[in-house]
């Protein structure tokens, strides 16, 4: 629901806390094509969420008139369809034998349905980055018996994208606001990002979905809160009532934008229901988990783990999104997703990994004289990447303050000199770090540029006051601080400035 809308409804009186999660559907789908493809455009009016507030956790039961399936009680009931791992090898026929909406027709469906058709190619950039996710929601849905049309929300709202990003601020998988985000459990700081968690932002999507469903009665009432806010689908239900209409989804008078949500995510599911009806084909992906879970035991550098994982840090990344800097959080919870068929070389790397070699970052005592420019000069770091690091607000420092220095890739030795604790610090002997100026090409994202260079992205976007969802322009200028003997390839062909 818009700012306006929810204002209106303070105006009118109704003395509703909302209830809505996030921007779904915030950008049109073609927007949230993988970078660098280009996709035909989809049609008007696509979905906008707002953040409205709930009032308890889960809102009380409300009465409407639409009640085509009881509210979820035990999400584990013992009449669930079987849809378990052991009765199919791909997972879109498990999907389909867990479908249970009623079909939708008539011409909204028929334009989505008519547009998914002609975007092959969009379907299958979607569908591949569903292939890392899909298991892991599907498996959520089904252990709280939840129609297998939820696990195919994402496509309407994100794209299978854990990057999409609105206007809103609204980001993931599910697009979470923060506001409504912290609202359902997810914790956000400058380690993680709970809003793009693919395993904590799907279980609080369901738990809100959850809670809808047990207020409306109505899945499809459900879907429409969750896209417009609980308070719109209330207040239509409300003027519904009092004209003496019904209160059934079909019924209710939503914004445009709500309109063409439902029908939207039911044409896709239309798709999945029988993909050659619409010219379309749909690859197998097998019904097994593609990652696992494993406690690394105390804060590790990523680049670390994707070493020791044998992948790289682009697809650590992946399926780990929720984390935002170059290493897990300093307190935890000290565990990572990994792909199931790495998990036995991690295990057995961290086992022998000392302790020393876990974290590719300088710890700096301040001492009388430091400045932050002698500092960075010493480390050959930037000004910029010691105060991100490290939350500080001016250039002042105090004596003995402790400093996080970022130094990805850096030789790394144990010092002793200034506490009784190891503390990790730079091999003074270790190369001077040099100023790469890299001009953006066609292809090139934040992702790619910093795997060249062996820097991280969260490096690029401090250097360069840049966030991971900017649009990169052909022959943008992009500062990048590398050791040479790493990148001597990318030093051939780039501007470099001592």
């Amino acid at each position: 629901m818009t700012t306006a809308s929810s204002k209106a409804l303070r105006f009118a009186g109704l003395g509703i806390l909302l209830t809505s999660l996030v921007g779904c559907a915030t950008v049109p789908m073609p927007q949230l094509a993988s970078a660098g493809s280009s996709s035909p455009a989809e049609p008007d009016a696509t979905p906008a969420h707002a953040t409205p507030e709930p009032s308890t956790r889960p809102p009380a039961v409300v009465k409407v008139g639409e009640c085509p399936v009881p509210a979820i009680k035990d999400t584990r009931a013992a009449h669930a369809v079987d849809v378990s791992d052991k009765k199919y090898t791909n997972l879109w026929n498990r999907i389909r034998a867990g479908l249970r909406l009623p079909r939708m027709e008539g011409p909204r469906v028929a334009r989505y349905e008519q547009w998914f058709a002609n975007n092959p190619q969009y379907v299958d950039h979607m569908l591949q980055r569903a292939n890392l996710y899909l298991y892991q929601i599907v498996q959520d849905v089904s252990k709280r018996n939840m129609p297998m049309e939820i696990a195919l929300l994402p496509a309407i709202e994100s794209g299978y994208s854990p990057d999409a990003y609105s206007r809103s601020a609204a980001m993931g998988l599910w697009q979470f606001e923060p506001s409504t985000g912290r609202l359902w459990g997810l914790k956000n700081n400058w380690w993680y990002n709970g809003e793009r968690d693919i395993i904590a932002s799907t279980n609080a999507a369901l738990d809100f979905l959850q809670s809808l469903h047990n207020q409306f009665h109505s899945w499809n009432l459900a879907l429409a809160a969750y896209n417009a806010g609980q308070g719109t689908v209330e207040a239509a239900i409300a003027h519904n009532k009092a004209l003496g209409l019904g209160t059934h989804y079909r019924d209710l008078r939503l914004p445009l934008q709500t309109e063409h949500y439902v029908p939207k995510l039911m044409a896709f599911v239309n798709i999945v229901r029988d993909p050659a009806k619409y010219g379309l084909t749909l690859h197998a992906i097998p019904n097994s988990p593609y990652f696992v879970r494993v406690n690394t035991g105390s804060q590790i550098d990523l680049s670390v783990i994707a070493r020791l994982a044998n992948m790289s840090l682009k697809q650590l990344y992946a399926i780990n999104p929720g984390f935002t800097q170059w290493a897990t959080a300093p307190n935890g919870p000290h565990t990572i997703l990994v792909p199931v068929a790495t998990k036995a070389a991690l295990i057995e790397g961290l086992s022998q990994l000392p302790p020393q070699d876990r974290m590719q970052w300088a710890r700096h005592r301040v001492v009388p004289g430091d400045t932050l420019y002698g500092i960075a000069r010493e480390y050959g770091v930037s000004v910029a990447s010691i105060r991100s690091t490290n939350h500080l607000y001016s250039n002042l420092l105090r004596v003995g303050q402790s400093l996080l220095i970022p130094m990805a890739g850096r030789q790394l030795v144990v010092s002793r000199h200034h506490s009784p604790r190891p503390e990790v610090t730079l091999a003074r002997r270790g190369p001077r770090l040099v100023k790469i100026i890299h001009r953006v090409r066609p292809g090139d994202t934040l992702w790619s540029i910093a795997e060249r260079y062996r820097v991280y992205v969260g490096q690029l976007e401090r250097w360069n006051v840049l966030n991971a969802h900017d649009v990169l322009r052909l022959g943008q200028r992009i500062l990048i601080w590398a050791s040479p003997s790493m990148v001597p390839s990318a030093m051939a062909k780039t501007r470099v400035t001592e």
